[in-house]
C-alpha cells in the first residue's frame, strides 16, 4: 500500500490516525494512572471533613483550613512551575511531586490534630502543582497515535479523577477519617513506581521529540503586567472564592441537614455519593459544555452567563440550607456550571495575551486560587456569626462581583473570542488549568 508524503511522518510515528486510543506506550499509561490519581486529590477531603471535625475536637472553620493551605500552595506554586520543568525537565519534575504527595498525605493520615493535617495538606498541594503542571505535556509527548488521542486519554483520567475522588474518600472515610490519605499515598507510591520504571529519563527525553524552552522566572509575574490576563485573573480569583465556598463548606450543611431528615447513618459514605453526582458534573461539562457553549455564544458572553446562574443557585442555597433533598440537588446543579466556568475561564486567560500557554495559565492560576484559599477562612466565622445559609450569600456577591469586573474592562478582552475553535492541546491545557 502506498503512503502519501503528507501521511509518511504520522505512519513511522505509530498507525496514524486510525490508531486505537488504547494503543499506547506503557508510558502515556503509568502518567494516566498518576493523574488520575492527583485529580482525585481535588474533592477526596470533601466527604471526611465533618468527620476530622468530630473526631480531632476541631471547628468546621479549622477543618476547612485543610483546602486553604492546599490552595495557597498550590496557587503560589503554579508561579515557578514552568519555570522548574523547562529546566529539569519532565520526568524528574513528575517524580519529585509524586515524592511529596506520598510523604504528606501519609504523615496527614498518621496526624494526631487537625492542625498537622492542615501543614501536611500544603505540602501536598506543592506536589499536586508540579504533578498536574507537568503530565498533560507528558502524556501528548509521549502518545502514539497522535495529539488528538493522547487529549482524549488525557481527559478521560482528569474526569475520572475528579469524579471518582469523593467516593473514594467516601468509602475509605466510612472506615476510618485516615482512610483517604492512606489510600492516597499508597495510589501515588504505586504510579511513582510505574514513571520511575516506564517512562524514559533525562531532561528531555520523555518521547517528546524537542527540548522545552527554558522560561524565566520572571516570566509568570511580568504576564500580570499584561491587561487582559490580570483582569481574568481578578474575575477568577472572585469567582473561586464561591466555588470553594460550595465545595469546602457544603459538606457541613448537607451532613447537618440529613441528621434533621433522621437519616443517621448519612456520614462520609453519603457525602461520598453527593459529591461523585458533583464531580461528574464538573467533568462531563468541563470537556463537552464549555465547547458547545463557546462556540454558540463566544467565551465572554459565556463566562457572564454562568457566573451569574452559579450566583443564582448560591443564594438558593442560602435560603434552602436546611432542605435536605434541595441542598443536595443544588451541590450537584452547581457542578454542571463550574466545569463550564473552570476550562472557559482558564481558555480565556490563554487567549488573552500572546504569552506561551504554561506561562498565561500559570499565571492565571496562581492568582484565582487565592480566592479560593481564602474562602475556607470565610465561611466558617460567618456561618457562626450570622447564620449557615450566609456564607452562600458571601459567595454569591463575590461572583457578582466577578461578572462586574468582565464588564467594566470589556475592552482588554476583546482578544479571547479570537479562536473559538480550540486545537486539542489548547483545550486540554484549559481543562486542567481551570480542574487542578
Amino acid at each position: 500500500m502506498s503512503v502519501s508524503p503528507g501521511n509518511e511522518a504520522q505512519t513511522k510515528d505509530g498507525e496514524g490516525a486510525e490508531a486505537s486510543i488504547l494503543r499506547q506506550p506503557r508510558a502515556v499509561w503509568a502518567v494516566a494512572f498518576a493523574a488520575v490519581i492527583a485529580f482525585m486529590g481535588i474533592g477526596l477531603v470533601d466527604p471526611i471533613l465533618p468527620a476530622i471535625s468530630a473526631e480531632l475536637h476541631a471547628s468546621p472553620s479549622q477543618s476547612m483550613l485543610l483546602f486553604t493551605s492546599y490552595l495557597f500552595i498550590t496557587g503560589g506554586m503554579m508561579f515557578f512551575t514552568s519555570f522548574v520543568s523547562s529546566r529539569i525537565g519532565a520526568k524528574t519534575t513528575l517524580l519529585i511531586g509524586l515524592i511529596l504527595i506520598v510523604a504528606f498525605s501519609a504523615l496527614a493520615g498518621i496526624s494526631g490534630s487537625v492542625d498537622q493535617i492542615i501543614g501536611f495538606r500544603a505540602g501536598w498541594g506543592l506536589g499536586n502543582a508540579l504533578f498536574i503542571s507537568t503530565a498533560l505535556s507528558t502524556i501528548v509527548g509521549a502518545a502514539s497515535g497522535g495529539a488528538d488521542k493522547a487529549i482524549i486519554l488525557y481527559e478521560a483520567a482528569l474526569g475520572i479523577g475528579i469524579a471518582t475522588g469523593p467516593l473514594l474518600g467516601g468509602l475509605l472515610g466510612g472506615i476510618s477519617w485516615r482512610g483517604p490519605f492512606f489510600g492516597t499515598a499508597v495510589l501515588m507510591a504505586i504510579g511513582f513506581i510505574a514513571i520511575v520504571i516506564l517512562l524514559p529519563g533525562g531532561k528531555t527525553d520523555t518521547g517528546i521529540k524537542t527540548a522545552p524552552e527554558p522560561i524565566k522566572l520572571s516570566a509568570t509575574f511580568r504576564a500580570l503586567a499584561r491587561p487582559g490576563v490580570l483582569v481574568l485573573g481578578i474575575a477568577a480569583l472572585l469567582y473561586n472564592f464561591g466555588f470553594f465556598i460550595l465545595l469546602a463548606y457544603s459538606p457541613f450543611p448537607v451532613e447537618a441537614a440529613a441528621a434533621k431528615a433522621g437519616i443517621e447513618d448519612f456520614g462520609a459514605m453519603g457525602l461520598g455519593y453527593v459529591f461523585f453526582g458533583w464531580g461528574m458534573c464538573v467533568a462531563i461539562t468541563s470537556v463537552f459544555g464549555a465547547p458547545l457553549l463557546t462556540k454558540r455564544i463566544g467565551r465572554r458572553r459565556t463566562l457572564v452567563a454562568t457566573l451569574i446562574a452559579l450566583a443564582a443557585i448560591l443564594v438558593v442555597m442560602s435560603f434552602i440550607v436546611e432542605s435536605f433533598v434541595g441542598i443536595i440537588i443544588c451541590v450537584i446543579l452547581a457542578g454542571l456550571v463550574l466545569g463550564v466556568l473552570n476550562t472557559v475561564f482558564t481558555e480565556s486567560a490563554m487567549e488573552a495575551s500572546d504569552l506561551p500557554r504554561p506561562v498565561a495559565s500559570g499565571t492565571y492560576s496562581g492568582v484565582r486560587f487565592i480566592g479560593g484559599a481564602v474562602a475556607p477562612l470565610v465561611a466558617g466565622p460567618v456561618s457562626e456569626v450570622l447564620g449557615v445559609g450566609a456564607p452562600y450569600l458571601f459567595g454569591a456577591a463575590t461572583v457578582l462581583l466577578a461578572v462586574v469586573v468582565l464588564s467594566v474592562s470589556w475592552k482588554a478582552l476583546r482578544r479571547v473570542d479570537g479562536h473559538i475553535e480550540e486545537a486539542p492541546v489548547d483545550e486540554a491545557y484549559a481543562i486542567t488549568g481551570g480542574d487542578a
